[in-house]
């Protein structure tokens, strides 16, 4: 079975585990605190590691103050767990289509959305693009909003000359298992703002005031005050021992994903296929997203490749379909791109004669 997304682990991650069980100090430490640093040092700014990368986007959001009443845009077209970060904070997402190039966040759709409630924008780095990042914080500075990025699939990302995260308000990532680089679950989050830092350390470990110190040292606070809403939402030792060994190989990782899109890329060229474009000397693909021919059953392509050992994948069922964020308004790109969608394996344990595999067959089931 060609798999659609895998864990892609080596000797290197179990032998940084069992040194974390043999210290027989599992919860978050010196471990943690290393790969802190080391994920500064990548980003050139500070990063401060949670428990997913959903935690990061509610702690992000929590801490520039977001809450009961307020909006916060949104495309439809990304993981619920988006939107499942906005409304943990009593806001409410409001979704907006998308760039039917990008299929990222349409700022035009998203301006016609703004209302006096509307306090932040979290725009959604899709398969490892960001659109027109640009003209996000353009339009964000022009409404006085926040921003507070959705970068889970763009981790090692570069825009404009930056990488991702290494730049603008707030960049939230994921590092579950299938994500660019793994700590098996985790997240984090990257910022310049002092404030917003503090204030994730704390909210992390239950709105503790600075227990962050002590667990780094191996040590807790016993006598403490909590002043803010916190949450169980800190990264532990055998997470961060897996993500530095991890971020250790992330320059293979990348190459090899690159290399693998590029191949789809050249494969899937003058053929009905059209696979979402992007720049790979800049952009480090976490999923491969085509577009199929108009008129193609999705779920007998699904079923043909399968047959074959080719698992494939939607990225994602809109949000505004879902009962709990259910509106009447209509995305006219969102609706009617979703049921063309189809995610291609990448992952860097497969090989370009999987990937050239895989076009044939696709290639077949679209005839």
């Amino acid at each position: 079975m060609i798999r659609l997304s895998k864990s892609c682990l080596s000797h290197l991650e179990k032998s940084a585990v069992m040194k974390v069980l043999d210290k027989e100090y599992l919860g978050m430490g010196e471990e943690v605190q290393e790969f802190e640093k080391a994920l500064t040092s990548f980003f050139g700014r500070p990063a401060v590691c949670v428990s997913s990368g959903t935690a990061a986007l509610h702690l992000a959001l929590q801490a520039v103050g977001i809450n009961n009443g307020d909006e916060v845009l949104v495309q439809s077209l990304t993981y619920v767990a988006s939107f499942q970060a906005i409304s943990a904070t009593g806001a409410t997402p409001i979704a907006c289509d998308i760039d039917p190039d990008t299929l990222c966040i349409d700022l035009k759709d998203a301006e016609s959305k703004l209302t006096q409630n509307t306090k932040a924008i979290m725009p959604v780095h899709y398969s490892g693009g960001v659109g027109n990042l640009e003209q996000v914080y353009v339009f964000a500075d022009r409404h006085g909003l926040r921003v507070i990025e959705d970068a889970a699939h763009a981790f090692g990302t570069n825009y404009m000359g930056k990488k991702v995260g290494g730049f603008g308000d707030i960049a939230c990532f994921s590092f579950d298992g299938i994500k660019n680089i793994t700590s098996g679950e985790g997240g984090c989050i990257v910022t310049n703002d002092n404030n917003i830092l503090q204030t994730v350390c704390d909210a992390r470990l239950l709105g503790v005031k600075k227990d962050t110190e002590k667990r780094y040292l191996g040590e807790r606070s016993w006598k403490f005050d909590v002043s803010e809403q916190g949450w169980r939402y800190h990264m532990n030792n055998i997470m961060a021992a897996i993500g530095i060994v991890q971020l250790d190989r992330f320059e293979d990782f990348s190459r090899k994903r690159r290399e693998l899109a590029i191949r789809y890329d050249e494969l899937l060229t003058d053929s009905n296929i059209n696979p979402i474009q992007h720049n790979y000397n800049e952009v480090v693909p976490h999923i491969y997203v085509v577009r199929l021919p108009s008129g193609v059953d999705r779920n007998n392509v699904e079923k043909q490749l399968l047959r074959k050992g080719i698992q494939s994948g939607v990225h994602y069922q809109p949000n505004h379909w879902l009962t709990k964020y259910k509106k009447n308004d209509k995305l006219q790109v969102t609706d009617d791109q979703y049921s063309n969608l189809l995610t291609l394996p990448l992952h860097p344990d497969i090989e370009i004669n999987d990937v050239e595999y895989v076009c044939d067959n696709l290639l077949r089931a679209c005839q």
